[in-house]
């Protein structure tokens, strides 16, 4: 019992530097585990936020542009400036001496005997309607056609209509006017798509009448139909034309065009070819 209860004899200085080496593998294999994570910096926080705002949002990218600006991209009379250069130019070929002062102007779209589509800007002036071809690429007028409003008789307005065994269709309303009642076209200019000497012309809407309230404007055609009775009326009393009757019959009917099968027509409106857009690298 008294050899027990001897008090143990204290650690020699090696035994001392075995038992801290070994306290020290101890706390470093405890690794990350055993202590607690440092509480992120105030400066830390707000950089985080900055990074996170300025990191676009999948809801903010748009996938497919929409109709207007396929539009705006495709129509030369759409690009900035263009439009204001065109209207410029075409007042420039008014003759005051032949057709008087320019009461409005229009952008509209012409419709032949065959169903082919074309860019027209339209001139009401004091005596004179006047129809341009105009190339909204180069800025240069191409072709002016003139017909005076003290000979215009008839202004015909309704839905577009087709031979009944004919394969077009076209949607949509069109304005017709007519200046010499009697004269009946002949069947070689029924016939021959080029043909210029028809007593007549159909417009209809510009594509681009929904792009803003400016084209809606220039591209109305209910509105250009009055202007344009009140023109003609007004030149009937003026200047009247000798065998014609003094006034305009307006009627609503439909616009018939005897077209078949247009294949280069439907081609042609489908793509817009009478029209100045951009086509890929090319222009029209």
């Amino acid at each position: 019992m008294a050899e027990a209860e001897e008090e143990r004899a204290p650690p020699s200085d090696e035994e001392q530097q075995q038992q801290q080496q070994q306290q020290q593998l101890s706390s470093s294999a405890g690794g990350p585990a055993d202590t607690q994570p440092t509480a992120p910096t105030e400066g830390t926080e707000e950089r985080a936020a900055e990074v996170a705002a300025a990191r676009p949002q999948r809801s903010d990218i748009s996938v497919e542009p929409s109709l207007d600006q396929f539009k705006i991209r495709k129509f030369f009379v759409l690009r900035p400036g263009t439009l204001k250069q065109a209207i410029k130019d075409v007042e420039a070929l008014v003759d005051e001496g032949v057709d008087g002062s320019v009461h409005s102007i229009w952008l509209m779209a012409e419709v032949d005997h065959w169903n082919n589509e074309k860019e027209r800007l339209v001139i009401i002036a004091d005596n004179s309607l006047l129809v341009f071809k105009y190339d909204f690429v180069m800025f240069n007028c191409d072709q002016i056609q003139r017909i005076p409003l003290n000979i215009i008789d008839r202004i015909s307005h309704g839905q577009f209509s087709f031979p009944k065994h004919s394969l077009l269709q076209r949607e949509g309303e069109g304005l017709r006017v007519f200046w010499d009642r009697l004269r009946e076209p002949s069947f070689t200019s029924r016939w021959n798509p080029f043909a210029t000497d028809l007593p007549c012309i159909t417009l209809t809407d510009h594509p681009v009448r929904s792009i803003s309230d400016t084209f809606a404007s220039l591209c109305d055609i209910q509105n250009f139909q009055e202007r344009l009775k009140e023109a003609a009326q007004k030149a009937h009393a003026m200047k009247p034309f000798p065998g014609k009757a003094n006034g305009v019959l307006v009627l609503k009917q439909q616009i018939h065009i005897e077209a078949y099968v247009g294949l280069m027509s439907f081609l042609g409106n489908q793509n817009k070819l009478g029209y100045c857009m951009a086509r890929g690298n090319l222009g029209f």
